[in-house]
Order: structure tokens, then sequence, then C-alpha cells
């Protein structure tokens, strides 16, 4: 899966998650799917384990669900 967001990409599978910032520092977050966590209201995307510690806001929900469908990870409400 591909989606743009206003920071961006987001390549998605059942696998593994990678976000390219589109700025001048041209900044790629990856983390595997078990090490992330994606959080409701806020429309918020964690990862944290093996070394790795991110999280960035997207636009809107129906990302989130929509990128929640993809990877096979409930969205969490906090």
């Amino acid at each position: 899966m591909l989606m743009t967001f206003s920071e961006g990409k987001i390549i998605a599978n059942q696998h593994e998650l990678v976000i390219r910032i589109e700025s001048a520092a041209k900044v790629i977050l990856q983390a595997q799917v078990d090490e992330v966590t994606l959080i409701g209201g806020a429309n918020v995307i964690t990862a944290t384990g093996s070394g790795i510690n991110w999280s960035i806001r997207l636009d809107n929900e129906e990302q989130l669900k929509e990128l929640s469908n993809e990877i096979g990870i409930t969205i969490k409400k906090y």
C-alpha cells in the first residue's frame, strides 16, 4: 500500500511500515509491524522496540483506518 499524507508517503504491508518524510533532510522511518501501535483520536503511529522509538501524526482518522486495514493492527483509543 502506498499512502500520501501532508508530510510525505507511507509504504506499508503486513510485515513492514516505511514512512518517508518529504523535507530537505529526506528522513525515513522504518519498523516491523509488530513494533507499531496505532493511536486513535490523536491519529498517531508509534513504533517502539529493538532500539527504535518514534512517532508521527497523520492528517486524519481515515488515513489511520486505511493503514490499520492494510497492516492488520487494531487502532487503540487512550
